[in-house]
C-alpha cells in the first residue's frame, strides 16, 4: 500500500479526501462539543441530528454527482467542488467566531452538499487510474484516511476550541484540499453523450433502477449501507456514552475516538492484506459477525452501570473503561473488514461508462440508511431508550445482517 501513497495516480486523491474529511468531521465534532460541553442542557437528540444534517444531502444529490462525474472529467469536477468548499469553510469560520450553533449547522449542511457530489468521484475515479488488483488496497487507504481524519479533526476541535488558530486551520485545510484536487490526473470522460438531468428525483430513480438490475451491485450497495448506518450511529452515540455512562471528559471522548479510528484503519488494512489483490467477500461476513458481537457486549456491559471516573487515564485504566475500549476497537476492526471488500467489488463489477452513477446510486442507499438510522436513534432517545439499549438493538440486528450476508454473498471474483 505504500507504493500507492507515493503514486501520482492516487496520492493527490488521497490527500484531497483526507483534508476534506478532516474539515467535515472537525466541524461536526466542534458542533457536538459546543452542544455537549458548552451548555448544561445539551441534547443527545440534537447531537444525533448533526449527523443527519450532514448526511441528508447524500440522499438528494448523489444522483446529480454521479451524472456530473460520468459526463465530465472526474478530476475537473473535483477541482470545482473543492474550490467552492473554500467558501463553505469561511462560513464555518464565522460560526466558530460567533459560537453559533445555527451558523455551524448551515456550514455543516454545506459541507454535506459538497461531500455528496464528491462521493461518486472519489470512489468512481479509482478504477480509472488503478488496476483491478489495486482496488482493495486503495479502498483500505481511503477508508483508513477518512477515520484518521475524524480522529485528527476531533483532536484539533477538542484542544483548540474557537481560537483564531482553529479558524486559520479550517481555511488552510480547505486550501490544501483544493490544491490536492488540482493535482489529480485527468480521468477522461466516461459517458460523453450523457445528458445531465435537471430533475434530481428522476435521475436518482433511474440510477437506483439500473443498480437494482444487477443483483451483485444491488447486494454490494445494501451491504455497504449497513456499515455506514452502524458507523454513523456509533460515532453519534460515542460522546454522550463517554460523558454520561463512563464518566469521561472531552479528552476521554478524543481518546475513544482515537481507538475507534485507528481500529477502523487496522481492519481496513487487514482486509486488504487478506485480499492480496483479489475481491474476497468472505471477509465481509466475518466483519458483520464481529460488529454484531462487540455491539452486544458493549450494550450488555454498560446497561445499568454508573460512571465512576472522569479523566481519560482514569477511565481507560478502569475495568469498565478498558472493556468499552476493547468493544469499540472490535466493532471498528469488524467494520474495516466488512466495508473494504464490498466497496472494491462494487467498483470492479461496475461498467466504466456507468461507474460513477453506480457509486452514486450506492451512496443514495447508504445515505438513506444513515439518515433513517440517525432519525430513528434520535426518536428513540427522545422516547427514553438508553444508549446501552441502542447498542444491544444494533448488535441484535447485526446478527441477522451477518446471516443474510452469509446466505446471499456472490461468489468471489
Amino acid at each position: 500500500m505504500g507504493g500507492l501513497l507515493l503514486s501520482r495516480r492516487f496520492a493527490p486523491l488521497f490527500g484531497c479526501q483526507f483534508f476534506s474529511a478532516f474539515n467535515d468531521n472537525f466541524l461536526k465534532t466542534a458542533l457536538v462539543f459546543l452542544i455537549l460541553f458548552g451548555s448544561k442542557d445539551g441534547s443527545d437528540a440534537l447531537i444525533t441530528s448533526a449527523s443527519a444534517v450532514f448526511i441528508a444531502p447524500y440522499f438528494f444529490l448523489s444522483g446529480l454527482g454521479g451524472e456530473l462525474a460520468d459526463r465530465h472529467d472526474k478530476a475537473r469536477v473535483a477541482q470545482w467542488l473543492k474550490f467552492v468548499e473554500i467558501f463553505v469553510a469561511a462560513a464555518a469560520v464565522a460560526g466558530f467566531l460567533l459560537a453559533s450553533v445555527a451558523v455551524l449547522f448551515v456550514a455543516l449542511a454545506g459541507f454535506g452538499v459538497i461531500a455528496s457530489l464528491f462521493g461518486p468521484i472519489k470512489y468512481g475515479i479509482l478504477p480509472d487510474h488503478l488496476r483491478r488488483e489495486q482496488l482493495p488496497s486503495a479502498n483500505a487507504l481511503v477508508e483508513g484516511a477518512t477515520f484518521i481524519a475524524i480522529l485528527t479533526g476531533t483532536i484539533v476541535g477538542g484542544l483548540a476550541g474557537t481560537d483564531i488558530l482553529t479558524c486559520a486551520l479550517v481555511m488552510l485545510f480547505a486550501l490544501l484540499c483544493w490544491l490536492c484536487a488540482l493535482l489529480i490526473p485527468p480521468s477522461g470522460i466516461g459517458a460523453p453523450h450523457l445528458e445531465v438531468s435537471a430533475n434530481i428525483l428522476r435521475s436518482t430513480v433511474a440510477m437506483i433502477t439500473h443498480l437494482r438490475g444487477d443483483a451483485r451491485l444491488w447486494w454490494g450497495a445494501w451491504v455497504t449501507s449497513w456499515f455506514w448506518a452502524v458507523g454513523i450511529v456509533a460515532l453519534a452515540l460515542l460522546p454522550p456514552l463517554v460523558k454520561r455512562l463512563i464518566g469521561g471528559d472531552e479528552h476521554t471522548v478524543t481518546a475513544y475516538l482515537a481507538i475507534f479510528s485507528i481500529a477502523v484503519g487496522a481492519g481496513s488494512a487487514l482486509a486488504a492484506i487478506i485480499a492480496r489483490g483479489r475481491i474476497v467477500l468472505r471477509t465481509t461476513m466475518v466483519g458483520a459477525v464481529l460488529m454484531a458481537v462487540f455491539c452486544l457486549d458493549l450494550g450488555w456491559m454498560l446497561d445499568g452501570q454508573m460512571p465512576v471516573s472522569f479523566g481519560a487515564v482514569e477511565v481507560l485504566s478502569s475495568a469498565m473503561g478498558f472493556r468499552a475500549a476493547i468493544d469499540l476497537a472490535g466493532l471498528a476492526v469488524g467494520g474495516g473488514l466488512f466495508i473494504v471488500p464490498a466497496f472494491a467489488a462494487i467498483q470492479a463489477w461496475s461498467p466504466a461508462a456507468y461507474r460513477a452513477r453506480t457509486v452514486a446510486a450506492a451512496n443514495v442507499l447508504n445515505a438513506a440508511a444513515m439518515t433513517l438510522a440517525t432519525v430513528m436513534t434520535a426518536v428513540a432517545q427522545k422516547a427514553g431508550v438508553t444508549i446501552p439499549q441502542l447498542f444491544l438493538t444494533i448488535g441484535g440486528l447485526g446478527l441477522f445482517v451477518a446471516l443474510a450476508v452469509w446466505r446471499t454473498t456472490p461468489r468471489d471474483s
